[in-house]
C-alpha cells in the first residue's frame, strides 16, 4: 500500500516537498557518517535552515505547529535518507512537542524557551546512566542536585545522549537531595563544568552522536528546574515517543526500496530476464510489502488517536504497542530484503548492511519489548 494514503492535508505534501530537497545529499553522506561515525552537523545546518527542527513549536511562537501525526509522516521520510540523522534530530521534535503539549514549565520559562528553539536551538533528555540501566524501569539517576542559595550544583554523568554533539540544551534528570525527589534541569550546553565526552562506539547508529554528558559541579539557577514529574523514573511515555518507531520505519521503507530495484535489474545469466520474474523473490517482495502496510497501519492509528482529545485519554498500551509492531517489522523487511539480495547486501558499500545494523538498535530504545508485553499481560488480568 502505497504512503500516500497516509498523507491528508495540503501542509504535510508541503513539507514532503521540503524534506526532497534534502533527500539526494542526505543519502550521498549516510555511509561516511556510518562508517567514520561522525556526527551530521552539515545535515542538522540543513534542517534548521527549512524550519524542520522547529516543526513541533507551536505557530504562536514561529514554529509550525504541527501535530504527533505530522510529525511522524515526515520523519518516517527523513529516515529514509539518514537513520543517524533521523534519529538524532527526532529527540528535539519529540521533546519540543511534549513539553509545549503539557506545559510543565512556568510561563516566562517556556516562553524564553519557544524563543530558543524558534532561532534554531535543540534539546534532548539526559537521563540514561549506566548503574540505573533503562530509565523506564524505574531506577534512582546517581545524577544530584544540591541547592546552593539561589542555584543548583548538579553532579553526575548521562550515557547515550543523542545529538550531543549539536545539543544546545540538556533536559537533566537528577535526584534532588534536599527535597528527596527526582527533577528535570534545562542545562545550556555552554554552562560551565558541562562536558560531552566521546564516547558513542558502537554499531548501529553510529552517527547519532550519543555520547557521555558529564556534569561537573554545573552550576544553574533555581528557575532552571523545568520540571518535577509525578512519575517515579526518569522517563514518561506519551505519544511524541511514536517519532522512535517511525525512524525505523522509514529505514525499512529505504531497505525495501533497494531491494525491489536491486530485483527489478539484476539479471544474472542462469535465467531470461530479471530475477523479479522469480516465484520466490515476488514473496519476499510480498511479504515485505504486507508488513509495512500492517505497520503503518498500526502507528499512523495510533497517532490519529492520540491526536483526537475525545480518544487521547483511552490510550492505555497503545503506544507501546506501535513501538513494538513497528520496530519489530523494520528488523524483519531488512532480513527479508537482505535475502533477497544475496551475500552483495553483505558488502560495506551495499546500504543494506547498514539499515540491517541500524534497525537493531530500535530494541533497545524505550519502551522495551518485554515491558510492552509485561503491561499488555497486566492490563488483561487487572
Amino acid at each position: 500500500m502505497s504512503k500516500q494514503l497516509f498523507i491528508h492535508t495540503e501542509e504535510q505534501r508541503e513539507w514532503l516537498k521540503k524534506l526532497e530537497t534534502l533527500e539526494e545529499s542526505f543519502k550521498a553522506n549516510a555511509r561516511k557518517i556510518d562508517e567514520e561515525s561522525i556526527f551530521p552537523f552539515e545535515n542538522f545546518k540543513k534542517l534548521r535552515e527549512i524550519g524542520y527542527t522547529k516543526i513541533t513549536l507551536p505557530k504562536q511562537y514561529g514554529g509550525a505547529g504541527l501535530s504527533v501525526y505530522d510529525a511522524v509522516l515526515l520523519h518516517e521520510t527523513l529516515s529514509s535518507y539518514c537513520g543517524s540523522t533521523g534519529l538524532a534530530a527526532s529527540w528535539t521534535i519529540q521533546n519540543v512537542g511534549e513539553i509545549f503539549e503539557n506545559r510543565y514549565w512556568p510561563v516566562e520559562k517556556i516562553d524564553w524557551f519557544a524563543e530558543q528553539v524558534n532561532n534554531g536551538a535543540t534539546v534532548n533528555r539526559a537521563v540514561s546512566e549506566f548503574a540505573m540501566g533503562s530509565p523506564v524501569r524505574g531506577g534512582k539517576p546517581g545524577t544530584t542536585a544540591v541547592r546552593d542559595g539561589e542555584f543548583y550544583l548538579i553532579n553526575g554523568r548521562k550515557n547515550y545522549t543523542s545529538g550531543a554533539p549539536d545539543l544546545d540544551y540538556f533536559l537533566v534528570s537528577a535526584w534532588i537531595e534536599d527535597d528527596n525527589h527526582l527533577g528535570f534541569f534545562l542545562v545550556p550546553k555552554t554552562a560551565k563544568g558541562v562536558l560531552v565526552e566521546t564516547t558513542w562506539d558502537v554499531m548501529s547508529m553510529r552517527g547519532t552522536g550519543s555520547d557521555d554528558l558529564v556534569l561537573n559541579h554545573v552550576r544553574v539557577e533555581r528557575s532552571n528546574l523545568v520540571e518535577i514529574p509525578s512519575y517515579s523514573t526518569g522517563f514518561k511515555l506519551n505519544g511524541w515517543l511514536l517519532l522512535i518507531p517511525a525512524t525505523y520505519l522509514g529505514i525499512a521503507q529505504a531497505a525495501r526500496d533497494y531491494a525491489v530495484q536491486f530485483a527489478k535489474n539484476h539479471s544474472p545469466n542462469s535465467i531470461q530476464g530479471t530475477i523479479a520474474q522469480l516465484p520466490n523473490v515476488q514473496t519476499l517482495i510480498g511479504e515485505m510489502d504486507l508488513a509495512l502496510t500492517n505497520a503503518r497501519f498500526t502507528i499512523y492509528g495510533v497517532a490519529q488517536l492520540y491526536n483526537d482529545a475525545t480518544k487521547k485519554a483511552e490510550i492505555v498500551n497503545e503506544i507501546n504497542i506501535a513501538k513494538h509492531v513497528v520496530t519489530n517489522t523494520a528488523i524483519d523487511v531488512v532480513d527479508k530484503a537482505m535475502r533477497l539480495v544475496g551475500a552483495k547486501s553483505l558488502q560495506r558499500s551495499n546500504p543494506l548492511q547498514r539499515y540491517y545494523r541500524d534497525v537493531r538498535a530500535s530494541l533497545h530504545n524505550p519502551p522495551m519489548d518485554d515491558l510492552t508485553i509485561k503491561r499488555l499481560a497486566e492490563t488483561a488480568i487487572l
